[in-house]
């Protein structure tokens, strides 16, 4: 690991929550780092725009949808050997529009603990606030 100081990456996530109070990850599709692996859907912010707006545009280009409100959760620094990663987690409780999987990833509403591996080193964290939120013991995929 190199000493050299790493500048964040800032990225919006969407924590999509649906009425049944289930939550929806997507894997990292081919070509990207940690293909395969399980995460909430978002990107990098570009130049100039708030978190809402990468969120809401990062939604309609990776799934199609039109998310309402995002509401800021908590902010979580990773550091991945390609990048320093400043994860911006929004809650969204309301989207318009049809699920599209326009990066060919998979999606999957899920509930503790989750069904789907391998999950995203960033994607942990999120499951163990849900767990803490919600008196759930065992909230994390093990193995």
């Amino acid at each position: 690991m190199s000493s050299t100081e790493r500048t964040p990456v800032d990225v919006a996530v969407g924590v999509l929550i649906d009425v049944n109070d289930r939550f929806l990850l997507t894997s990292r599709p081919e070509g990207k780092v940690y293909a395969g692996y399980w995460e909430f859907p978002g990107g990098k912010l570009e130049a100039g725009e708030t978190v809402e707006q990468a969120l809401r545009r990062e939604l309609i280009e990776e799934l199609g949808i039109t998310i309402g409100h995002a509401h800021p959760w908590k902010i979580e620094m990773m550091d991945y050997p390609h990048a320093l990663v400043r994860l911006h987690f929004c809650k969204v409780y309301e989207w318009e529009g049809e699920f599209q999987m326009r990066e060919q990833q998979t999606m999957a509403w899920q509930t503790l603990p989750v069904q789907v591996t391998p999950v995203l080193p960033g994607t942990v964290p999120v499951l163990q606030w849900f767990a803490s939120e919600r008196g759930f013991q065992g909230a994390t995929h093990q193995g």
